[in-house]
């Protein structure tokens, strides 16, 4: 197939594009170039708030578009207007961050959306393109760790750990939250290619089991090689700050659960990494490869005012 990724240079859409190329697709990558683009595939260099930029993808016709950078319905749709329809499918990287909190868990694809949420134009791209009948599958990841992260979420807790310092927990540790492994993604997007079930379809994906922050966190001394005695877990009180927001702690505040079974039943998919595993493949293949600027902790004390 001809397939267009709008992103596909940095993290899933990386992790994507290696993927269909070893399947033997034609890869074309729309981005504004500030990362390089392997020689394999054709770069059309541009950016999608650009009409001038967007009219280059008119001269071609894809059978498959991959958005992985698209986050308001505006996006989606003056791509598709100058890109046109593919002929095959439309594959949308949307978030499970549109859900609703509503402390009723896991959360299914039918539970309820959060209109104040600041993914709700993901959500509304979804609505738009069922109605248009653009045939299209969108996952909702939770959060997605492994190496290319550009979020700092597993950078975050093994910062702390290399450097022996305290690790902030709200409260007791026991909100539960979930990860999965961008591997995995990518292997789910690439087999919802292979099926008809999979079209007009919302996925939850991530890893199978949730856990709590304290667990987290451990999982996490563990993967740096580490015991978990050897470390001090701080408590704070997260009352005063925002429970969706990631400046001090890398992750929400509130339980953050869903139920993967449709993506399993339809796909016949299973994550291939447990968490321990994907911590040790961040750290070993990504964390300890990069260089690290000097890390400024003075933010964990704003947590203990």
């Amino acid at each position: 197939m001809k397939v267009l990724f709008c992103g596909g240079t940095r993290f899933v859409g990386k992790a994507l594009v290696s993927r269909l190329l070893s399947k033997g697709h034609e890869i074309y990558v729309f981005t504004r170039g500030n990362l390089p683009v392997p020689q394999n595939i054709t770069h059309l260099k541009g950016d999608r708030s650009n009409d001038e930029d967007l009219k280059k993808l008119s001269n071609h016709s894809f059978d498959l578009i991959v958005d992985s950078s698209g986050r308001k319905l505006e996006d989606t749709q003056r791509l598709l207007k100058f890109s046109s329809i593919p002929l095959f499918r439309f594959i949308y990287i949307s978030s499970a961050g549109v859900y609703d909190n509503k402390q009723l868990f896991p959360v299914s694809e039918d539970s309820p959306i959060d209109l104040e949420s600041r993914h709700i134009g993901k959500a509304k791209t979804e609505s738009w393109l069922m109605a248009e009948g653009i045939p299209f599958t969108s996952f909702r990841p939770t959060y997605i760790y492994g190496p290319g992260n550009y979020n700092s979420i597993e950078k975050w807790f093994f910062d702390r750990i290399v450097h022996g310092r305290p690790i902030p927990v709200p409260l007791d540790g026991q909100t539960i939250t979930q990860l999965g492994h961008v591997s995995d993604l990518a292997e789910a997007i690439s087999k919802s290619l292979e099926t008809d079930k999979a079209i007009n379809q919302i996925y939850n994906c991530s890893g199978c089991k949730a856990v709590t922050f304290k667990g987290l966190i451990e999982t996490a001394i563990l993967a740096t090689g580490n015991k978990i005695t050897d470390f001090n877990l701080r408590s704070f009180d997260p009352s005063k700050l925002d429970p969706k927001a990631r400046k001090l702690f890398p992750l929400r505040l509130t339980n953050f659960f869903t139920d993967t079974s449709k993506i399993k039943k339809d796909l016949t998919w299973e994550p291939k990494f447990d968490l321990l595993e994907g911590l040790i493949d961040s750290y070993k293949n990504d964390y300890l490869l990069a260089n690290h600027e000097l890390v400024d902790f003075n933010s964990d004390d704003l947590l203990y005012d």
